[in-house]
Formats: structure tokens, sequence, C-alpha cells
């Protein structure tokens, strides 16, 4: 039985609004078809997938530490942004590369 946090993740994924815990999973569920094919069933309308989906997750977790750690991390991310708070993610910049992080932004932005 998954922990109850992977189901509340499951759920999250299945309503496809969690773009950066989406892309986190399907990356991981890459080399496994049946998994993607999981992950991309998903639905909230049908929790019978959500569940599949939980425990997908939860045997990815076990297997691989790393995952858990950054699945659990990106879930609080979305969690934060769904309370309206502000979330940025900044991947890998090259050097010389200008990165602004913001929230509401009434003009334009130039550097």
């Amino acid at each position: 039985m998954p922990e109850p946090i992977l189901t509340a993740v499951a759920t999250a994924l299945a309503t496809k609004a969690a773009t950066g815990l989406y892309d986190l999973v399907k990356r991981k569920f890459s080399g496994d078809k049946k998994a993607v094919a999981t992950l991309e069933a998903a639905t909230p309308e049908k929790p019978e997938t959500v569940q599949a989906l939980a425990e997908r997750l939860d045997a990815a977790s076990l297997s691989d530490s790393s995952f858990a750690a950054a699945l659990r991390a990106e879930f609080e991310v979305h969690q934060d942004a769904r309370g309206g708070g502000v979330t940025n993610h900044v991947g890998t910049v090259a050097e010389g590369a200008k990165v602004v992080q913001t929230r509401d932004v009434h003009g334009n932005i130039s550097f």
C-alpha cells in the first residue's frame, strides 16, 4: 500500500496540472512503457488509475531514494504554488546567460 503522500502525488499528476511534477515522473518512467502508460492513463474520474499510479510511484521511490526525494520536493513546490505563492524553478543556466525571477510584472523587462 503506497504512502498517503504518494496517493496525493498521483492525484496531482492525474489532473495534469502539475507540469514540473509530471515531467519529473515521466523522465523517471521513460524506460518503462507500462509505467508511462500508467502515468498517462491516470485520471481523477477513475480512482483505480490514480491508485495504480500511486503504486508505481511507491515502487519507483523504494528503488531510487534520489527520485523519492525529488518527487517529494517537487510536490511541495506544486502545493505551495496552489496556495497562491510564487514558485520559480531555474535549471542549469549557461555561463553568461541572464535569468529573472519575478511574480507580477507591469511593464517590460529588458537586459
